[in-house]
C-alpha cells in the first residue's frame, strides 16, 4: 500500500514538473500582485524627496555646479565668452580635484583596513 501511494505521488510530481506548474503559478501570482497593487504615488511626496536630495547634494561648501541643470545654466551664461567659460572650467576642476584629494586618503585608509580584516 505504501509503495502504491509513493508511486502515485511520484507520477503526480513528474506531471507537475512536465507542465512546469511552479513557473505558471509564480507568473500568475506576480501578475495578480501587479494588477491589484495600488501604485498611486503622491506628488507631494516626490517633491519632498526632491528637496531632500537637493539639500544633500548641496551640503558641501563647493562653489561649482552639482546638477545637470546647474551645469547647463552656467554653460548658457558663458555661451558667447569662451575665455570666461574656460576659466570657470579650470577653477571648478581645481576645486573638484581639491575636494576629491581631501576625501581620497580617508577612503583609501578605510578600504585598506577592510581588506586587512577580510584576509585574516
Amino acid at each position: 500500500m505504501i509503495n502504491l501511494i509513493s508511486q502515485v505521488f511520484s507520477r503526480i510530481n513528474s506531471l507537475l514538473n512536465q507542465f512546469q506548474v511552479k513557473r505558471f503559478v509564480a507568473v500568475v501570482l506576480v501578475g495578480f500582485l501587479v494588477l491589484t497593487t495600488n501604485a498611486n504615488i503622491e506628488r507631494g511626496n516626490t517633491k519632498a524627496v526632491t528637496r531632500e536630495l537637493d539639500r544633500v547634494v548641496h551640503q558641501d561648501k563647493a562653489d561649482r555646479p552639482k546638477t545637470t541643470g546647474e551645469w547647463n545654466r552656467e554653460a548658457r551664461q558663458t555661451e558667447d565668452e569662451p575665455g570666461k567659460r574656460t576659466q570657470r572650467i579650470a577653477k571648478e576642476s581645481a576645486e573638484a580635484v581639491k575636494q576629491w584629494g581631501s576625501v581620497y586618503p580617508d577612503t583609501a585608509k578605510r578600504s585598506a583596513n577592510s581588506v586587512d580584516e577580510n584576509t585574516r
